[in-house]
C-alpha cells in the first residue's frame, strides 16, 4: 500500500512540475516608428526544442534569435533548490504606426508542447525631430535624449497638464485630479505640490517614488510622460470652484559638447549642465451642485456608495457586564468626513462614545475601504432586550438620491449579575465606571534597605574607586585620542587606509548610474574609482598620476604583471567604451564587473 501511495505522489509532483513550466514573452508596450527594440521569450527549463516564432506583422527582424541560459542555486536552512531557464532574444524594428499583436510562440519543453503569452505593442508615428536635429531633444526607446547646452527649453518641450475625472459634481463628491508631465528633455528633478485650497478637503494619492517615463503621442509629437501628482478633492460648498495654477520647479540636464570629457575628469569639471526651468500647471474650474433638499433627518453627511453591517458580542451577558456593538460602514466616498451612525440602545443600557477604526485608503478611484465603529454599552438590569437596527443614510452619487441602508436588530438576554439581585449598581456618573480599575492601587510590599546610624560613605572602598575609575578612563581616552591624532598626521597611511572605502563609494554611485542608463556619467564615475583607488593606495600625487607610475608602484608593492595588465586594460576599455558601437547596457555591465574585480585583485595582492 505504501508503495502505491509513493508512486501516486511522485506522479503528482511530476504533473505539478510540468504545470509550472511557462514561456513568458516580454517587450515594450509602446515604441516609435523605425525604432529598434528587444523581444524576449524566457522558458524556465533547459530542455527546449522546436522553438518557433510565427510571422510578425508590422515588424522586421533585425537580429536573432540569440540564446542565453541562466542557472541558480539556493540553500536555505540546509535545503537546496535549483532553477534554470533559457531566453531567446530578437531585435525588431517597428515598420509602421499602429496597434499590433505579437502572437504566441510554440516550443517543445520536456517532451510537451507549450505556448507563450501574446503581447500588445503600440507603434507611434515618428517624431521627425530627434536630438540629432538642432539638439532639440526627443524620445528614443522611452528614454529622453540629451539636449546641447544653451538650447532653449520651450513650453512645447516640457509642460504639465491637469485633468479631473469629472467636471460637474455634487458637494462632498470625490473628484480625482491628475498632474501629468510631458517631456522631450532630460528632466532630473521636479518639485512642487498642491497649495492649501479654499473650499476643498484634499487628500494626496501615494505614487511610486521612482518614476519611469512612458512614451505617448500628444499634438503630433512623441513625449515621455509620467503621472507626477494625484489628489482626491472633496468640495465643501456649491458653485464654481477654481483650482489655481501650480508652479513646479524643474532641473533639466544638458550636455556641453565643447568640453573634452577627459579634461573635465582630470580638472574636476563636468560635461553636464543643470538648467532650472519653471513649469506652470494650468488652473481648472469645477461646477459643484448643492445636495438636493430637503435632506433626511438622519442624513449622515456621507456622499458616495456605501453598505453597513453590524455584529454584537456577546449576545447573552450578565447585568453590569459590558457588551460591544460593532458597526462597519464600507464603500467609496467621503469616508473621512462622514458622521458616526446613531445607535438607539435600550434605556437601561449605560452607553459610551464610539471607538472609531479607520481602514480606508486613498486611490485612483477615490477614498474606499471601511470605517469600524465600536459602541460600548453596559446593561444595568436583568431581562430581555432588543438593540434596534442601525440606519445609515447617505447621498448616492450614481442614483442622485438619498438612500438609507440598515443592519439587522439584535436580541439580548441579560442574566442577573453577581451580588446585585438583578438590580443596578448605583453609579452616579460615567466617570465612576471608568475609574473602577484605577482609583485604588495595590500597595506594593517589600523589604526597605536600612543603614546604621552614624555610618558614613566617606573613606570607604566605593568612595575611593569613585575617583580612581574616572581617572583611569580619562587616561585611557587620552592614549586612544593621541594614537588617532598620530595616525591622522600620516597622510600617506590615511590615504591608503581609506582607498578601498572611497572606491566602494564611487562604484556604488556607478551602479546607480548603470541602473539609470546614464552611460556618460557611469564611465566618469568608474574612471574616478580606478584612478582614485590607485592614487590613494600607492600614495601617488595627482600631478604624477599616470599609468606608467601606477605600473611601477604596483610592481614595487608586489602586485603581479597580471594585476597591472588587468587595471590598465580596464581603464582603456572604460575610456573608449562610450564611443564604441554595440549594446550600451551590456558594455556597462562588463566594465562594472571588470572594475570591481581589478580593485579586489589589487587589494589582495599589494603588500601591506
Amino acid at each position: 500500500m505504501k508503495r502505491y501511495v509513493l508512486i501516486f505522489w511522485l506522479c503528482w509532483l511530476g504533473v505539478c512540475a510540468r504545470a509550472a513550466i511557462q514561456i513568458k514573452a516580454s517587450a515594450p508596450d509602446v515604441v516609435e516608428e523605425g525604432e529598434q527594440f528587444r523581444l524576449s521569450f524566457t522558458i524556465n527549463s533547459q530542455d527546449v526544442s522546436n522553438f518557433r516564432l510565427p510571422e510578425l506583422k508590422g515588424f522586421s527582424i533585425d537580429m536573432g534569435p540569440s540564446r542565453s541560459s541562466q542557472s541558480s542555486f539556493q540553500m536555505i536552512n540546509g535545503r537546496t533548490t535549483q532553477s534554470s531557464s533559457i531566453t531567446y532574444t530578437y531585435i525588431l524594428s517597428a515598420l509602421k504606426a499602429g496597434d499590433y499583436t505579437i502572437p504566441s510562440v510554440t516550443a517543445t519543453v520536456e517532451g510537451k508542447q507549450y505556448r507563450s503569452n501574446t503581447l500588445q505593442i503600440k507603434v507611434l508615428p515618428g517624431s521627425g525631430g530627434g536630438s540629432g536635429q538642432g539638439g532639440r531633444g526627443g524620445t528614443q526607446g522611452g528614454r529622453m535624449q540629451m539636449q546641447d547646452a544653451g538650447t532653449k527649453i520651450t513650453g512645447k518641450d516640457l509642460f504639465i497638464t491637469v485633468t479631473a475625472d469629472k467636471k460637474q459634481i455634487y458637494e462632498q463628491e470625490a473628484v480625482v485630479l491628475t498632474y501629468k508631465v510631458y517631456s522631450l528633455v532630460n528632466l532630473s528633478q521636479l518639485a512642487g505640490g498642491m497649495p492649501d485650497l479654499d473650499g476643498f478637503h484634499v487628500q494626496e494619492i501615494e505614487l511610486p517614488q521612482q518614476k519611469s517615463l512612458k512614451m505617448e503621442r500628444h499634438n503630433g509629437r512623441n513625449y515621455g510622460t509620467v503621472v507626477w501628482r494625484q489628489y482626491v478633492l472633496f468640495p465643501q460648498r456649491s458653485g464654481k470652484l477654481t483650482i489655481p495654477s501650480i508652479k513646479f520647479e524643474g532641473i533639466v540636464i544638458q550636455q556641453n559638447r565643447n568640453i573634452d570629457p577627459i579634461d573635465a575628469f582630470f580638472n574636476g569639471g563636468s560635461t553636464m549642465v543643470e538648467v532650472r526651468k519653471t513649469i506652470v500647471a494650468p488652473s481648472l474650474t469645477l461646477q459643484v451642485e448643492p445636495l438636493p433638499t430637503p435632506k433626511p433627518a438622519n442624513y449622515s453627511g456621507a456622499v458616495g456608495s456605501f453598505n453597513v453591517s453590524a455584529s454584537l458580542t456577546p449576545k447573552d451577558i450578565k447585568a453590569n457586564d459590558a457588551l460591544t456593538l460593532r458597526v462597519t460602514v464600507s464603500g467609496n466616498g467621503n469616508m473621512k468626513l462622514m458622521k458616526a451612525p446613531v445607535v438607539k440602545f435600550p434605556k437601561d443600557f449605560e452607553t459610551y462614545d464610539a471607538k472609531i477604526t479607520d481602514k480606508t485608503k486613498v486611490g485612483r478611484n477615490g477614498v474606499s475601504g471601511n470605517k469600524v465603529f465600536d459602541y460600548l454599552a453596559v446593561p444595568r438590569h436583568a431581562g430581555k432586550y432588543t438593540v434596534p437596527a442601525v440606519e445609515f443614510c447617505y447621498f448616492d452619487t450614481g442614483e442622485k438620491a438619498y438612500k438609507t441602508v440598515r443592519t439587522e436588530s439584535f436580541d439580548v438576554e441579560v442574566a442577573k449579575g453577581k451580588n446585585t439581585g438583578g438590580q443596578s449598581v448605583n453609579y452616579t456618573n460615567k466617570e465612576d465606571v471608568e475609574l473602577l480599575a484605577s482609583d485604588i492601587r495595590y500597595i506594593h510590599l517589600g523589604d526597605v534597605p536600612l543603614r546604621p546610624k552614624g555610618e558614613a560613605f566617606f573613606g570607604t572602598a566605593g568612595y575611593v574607586w569613585g575617583y580612581v575609575i574616572p581617572f583611569l578612563l580619562c587616561l585611557g581616552l587620552a592614549v586612544v585620542f593621541r594614537k588617532k591624532a598620530l595616525e591622522s598626521a600620516n597622510v600617506a597611511k590615511m590615504r591608503n587606509k581609506k582607498a578601498n572605502k572611497m572606491a566602494s563609494k564611487r562604484l556604488k554611485q556607478a551602479a546607480a548610474l548603470l541602473n539609470a542608463n546614464r552611460p556618460g556619467d557611469f564611465y566618469d564615475e568608474v574612471l574616478k574609482a580606478l584612478w582614485g583607488y590607485a592614487g590613494d593606495k600607492l600614495d601617488i600625487a595627482v600631478a604624477e598620476l599616470n599609468k606608467d607610475n601606477i605600473r611601477e608602484k604596483l610592481l614595487a608593492k608586489g602586485a603581479g604583471e597580471e594585476v597591472v595588465k588587468a587595471l590598465v586594460d580596464t581603464m582603456n576599455e572604460c575610456e573608449f567604451a562610450r564611443y564604441a558601437p554595440g549594446d550600451p547596457a551590456q558594455a556597462m555591465d562588463k566594465i562594472y564587473t571588470a572594475a570591481t574585480d581589478v580593485i579586489n585583485k589589487m587589494e589582495n595582492s599589494i603588500k601591506r
